[in-house]
């Protein structure tokens, strides 16, 4: 017998019983739902990682303050005020794997600008500072190296801090007050957003000066918080950064055995442990997802058994008049990888579905993915195959004289 005359009677036998057709399907369709809704959740929240990630900037490599030790007593990270512009231009000068950086000291201070005022973190750099960050102007520009010889009062804003002294008003070249001081505004940054994890916080609640302004008009500092850096490529950043370590200890007179006065963080390492983190939440989640497949192909196996046993008399029938046992047993095969498949594209479209009404409703990243979907349709079809055969087989070997006998 043909296989469209067999997945015609196939087809046929699963209409005959619609309610219970159905009610097998639903565990597929559940279960394939799930995944992909769950995987598209997780894949969601990977890419948001990865982008927040990017949007730090690339290849980066963070110096930092250490601890000093008084009295006993060990002050926490940023207590050491060693880090300074020379220890800056001697990495650029001595470490050919770092392309480019800028130092970062910051103070909080009260904006103020005609009727409103905003709190927020001032940050002293040099104009290095937004190419290392991959963070363009989207109004105006950046503060110029002119400006940092020359301690000028210009600063440039991030999009929270704009848009809550100015509205709708374009900031550039107003003069706001910051610790009392005038500024003139230069440059609106492009937003960034939120950053993940551990670093925390709306990045675009910022504002930017230059480094000598900050040091010499408002901080009265001549040390720096830190120093961003970055490596020639993600490779050259993990080779950078011993070398880093061993020249700043050179430079601080740090003896062998002592600690080190400052730290040094790789950002590839925060990124690869965002970017582990998501996919063990995305394989969690659709390995209790798939849980529903499983027990939707033992529904299957579950009613192909009851099945084969209410159509006995007709499989003896068959065999009597000539089909062979691989004609019973494709048929049966076939009706569950029917059932199993119609179930499964079923639920394709529900696990869409509730991902786009996830994303509109809540909000949430989510990535459906073309490799989930078809991964989706192999799986129904193994899961009608797998839990099919036995039944199929069961039927395929029924003895065609006690199947005709049957009642």
């Amino acid at each position: 017998m043909d296989l469209v005359s067999i997945l015609r009677i196939a087809m046929r036998a699963l209409a005959r019983n619609k309610m219970r057709s159905s009610l097998t399907m639903l565990g597929i369709i559940i279960g394939v739902g799930a995944v992909i809704a769950t995987v598209g959740l997780g894949q969601g929240a990977r890419q948001a990682v990865q982008n927040q990630i990017a949007a730090m900037g690339s290849n980066i490599l963070f110096v930092g303050s250490g601890s000093v030790n008084r009295g006993g007593q060990r002050t926490g990270f940023g207590g050491t005020k060693t880090l300074v512009m020379g220890d800056l231009d001697a990495i650029l000068k001595e470490i050919p794997l770092v392309k480019e950086g800028a130092p970062m000291t910051s103070s909080s201070a009260q904006l103020v600008y005609e009727n409103q005022n905003w709190s927020t973190r001032v940050n002293g750099t040099t104009p290095a500072y937004f190419d290392v960050r991959v963070w363009p102007v989207q109004r105006g520009t950046v503060f110029s190296q002119d400006d940092v010889e020359q301690s000028a009062n210009v600063i440039v804003l991030g999009t929270t801090v704009a848009t809550n002294l100015f509205g709708t008003t374009d900031p550039i070249g107003k003069t706001i007050r910051v610790s009392n001081l005038p500024f003139r505004v230069v440059g609106v940054l492009v937003s960034k957003g939120y950053s993940s994890g551990g670093m925390g916080g709306d990045q675009d609640d910022t504002a930017f000066v230059p480094v000598t302004t900050l040091q010499k008009k408002m901080a009265g500092q001549t040390w720096l918080n830190g120093i961003i850096l970055s490596a020639v490529s993600k490779d050259a950043s993990f080779a950078a950064q011993p070398q880093i370590t061993a020249l700043l200890r050179d430079r601080h007179r740090i003896r062998p055995g002592m600690d080190d006065d400052f730290f040094v963080r790789n950002m590839a390492d925060f990124a690869e442990l965002q970017d582990q983190s998501s996919k063990t939440l995305t394989y969690l989640l659709a390995s209790v997802a798939s849980v529903s497949l499983l027990v939707g192909g033992i529904g299957i196996m579950n009613i192909m058994l009851v099945s084969v046993t209410e159509r006995t008399r007709e499989i003896g029938i068959r065999m009597a008049i000539g089909a062979t046992e691989d004609d019973v047993q494709t048929q049966f095969l076939i009706e569950a990888v029917v059932l199993s498949l119609t179930g499964g594209f079923i639920g394709i479209a529900l696990g869409v579905g509730i991902s786009f009404l996830v994303t509109n409703l809540l909000g949430w990243a989510v990535l459906v993915s073309p490799w989930a979907i078809g991964t989706a349709v192999l799986f129904s079809m193994a899961v009608g195959v797998f839990f099919g055969f036995y039944p199929a087989r069961k039927a395929a070997r029924l003895d065609p004289i006690e199947a005709l006998r049957y009642e």
